[in-house]
């Protein structure tokens, strides 16, 4: 999977939030990002989800231009797959329900087609027991796993993560990174948005460093740890890093 930004930039209101981005990136299993909080780690991810369009700039995940239009980005955004912090679940529907949905109304799939794929997914994520459960009777590591199950069932090229554990407590967390790094194994390319350093340490084949409207460094994630190449990594990790 290759992502590339030139001249990307992102602004809401006076505030640039990614400022002439230009980045390159190829890897096999995950990229992770990390920084401070507001340093544009969501919104880089969001762009490259198709959610969003950069006010200048060229974006181009694994050799396709990501256009302007709305039915073209519409069309980019069937292959992939997004989980955000916040679920982002309907509260009135089950959880197969939540993912046969998006199988029916966005992919056109048929309902039975789609409920083979819901219960297969749910199934592999320990959630058959849950199928029928709306998310309010869920845990938080049970509705990040149907989260996590629902983009997975478009058969997606790629998986997008947004920060999907800062809602919760050590065991829930632990839980939702076991699945992650599961579709890691799987072969399944992830970008993924984290404050999990110990994670992007173990699992992401590069990390990169957003901070102040740019990418400040991207490095394979043994060296981002041990060696970091700029002042900004450094102080950074030193201080996430000093507990």
């Amino acid at each position: 999977m290759k992502v590339e930004l030139r001249h990307v930039t992102k602004a809401f209101g006076a505030h640039r939030v990614l400022d002439d981005v230009s980045f390159e990136a190829e890897f096999s299993h995950a990229l992770a990002l990390i920084g401070p909080s507001g340093g544009g780690k969501s919104t880089l991810l969001r762009l490259l989800a198709g959610l969003d369009r950069p006010d200048s700039g060229r974006i181009v995940v694994d050799g396709r231009e990501l256009g302007d239009s709305e039915e073209s980005l519409r069309l980019y955004r069937r292959t992939v797959g997004t989980v955000f912090q916040a679920y982002n679940l309907f509260p009135h529907l089950s959880a197969r329900e939540n993912v046969v949905l998006p199988l029916v109304a966005v992919h056109g799939l048929s309902r039975a087609e789609a409920l083979r794929r819901a219960d297969d997914v749910l199934d592999r994520f320990q959630l058959a027991d849950h199928a029928n459960k709306q998310p309010g009777l869920l845990s938080g590591g049970q509705r990040q796993r149907v989260a996590i199950a629902r983009a997975l069932a478009i058969e997606p090229e790629l998986l997008l993560f947004d920060e999907p554990t800062s809602a919760l407590d050590p065991e829930m967390t632990a839980e939702v990174l076991d699945v992650i790094a599961e579709l890691r194994e799987l072969g399944k390319p992830i970008l993924l948005v984290t404050h999990e350093m110990g994670f992007a340490r173990q699992s992401a084949d590069l990390v990169a460093f957003v901070a102040d409207g740019g990418i400040r460094e991207c490095a394979p994630a043994e060296t981002f740890f041990t060696s970091p190449s700029t002042p900004e990594t450094k102080r950074f990790l030193d201080k996430i890093l000093k507990y």
